[in-house]
């Protein structure tokens, strides 16, 4: 079992708790159902753009640097445009971001901080303004998803991965 992080980061593993390979070997089935999940959710036609950047606005929100780092890159990979990922920190304001986009930043905010605060009525209503009721599932699930990943990745202080950064400049 490795109790340090066997990939390559530019980021000091000293304070790692256990690898994310130790985790899985020591969870496996935690690690096979999420993957799982995630799984489900990339085969329901829910925008894989879009799944990137709720995952990325859910990291930035609980502070996991790995996740940060590892949905951006995952993001530059499918190309979506560096502006917005400069700005999803501030998707309220940027003025960069669809109606579609900003409905599930608002749930993923909404769920995210969803401890003390439930989940609203006006809240439900936004979203489902821009998400179907076969849709919305999903959308949830992938809030769940990435929340469970997070609280993973902090708990056991995965160092982030190395930055990729694509050629094209936009």
């Amino acid at each position: 079992m490795s109790l340090t992080n066997s990939t390559s980061s530019p980021v000091s593993n000293a304070h790692n708790r256990l690898s994310r390979d130790g985790f899985n070997d020591i969870a496996p089935a935690v690690n096979k159902a999420l993957y799982a999940m995630g799984k489900a959710i990339d085969d329901s036609g829910l925008e894989k753009e879009l799944s990137e950047l709720i995952k990325l606005r859910a990291s930035q929100i609980n502070g996991c640097a790995f996740c940060v780092q590892y949905h951006l890159n995952v993001a530059r990979e499918l190309r979506i445009p560096q502006t917005k990922l400069d700005l999803i920190a501030v998707w309220q304001e940027a003025g960069v971001f669809s109606a579609r986009e900003m409905a599930a930043f608002a749930w993923t905010e909404t769920l995210t901080n969803i401890a003390g605060n439930g989940v609203s009525e006006s809240a439900y209503a936004v979203v489902k303004l821009q998400f179907s009721d076969a849709e919305l599932p999903f959308l949830t699930a992938a809030v769940t998803a990435i929340n469970s990943w997070n609280r993973i990745a902090v708990a056991f202080n995965y160092a982030p991965p190395a930055p990729v950064f694509s050629n094209k400049i936009e």
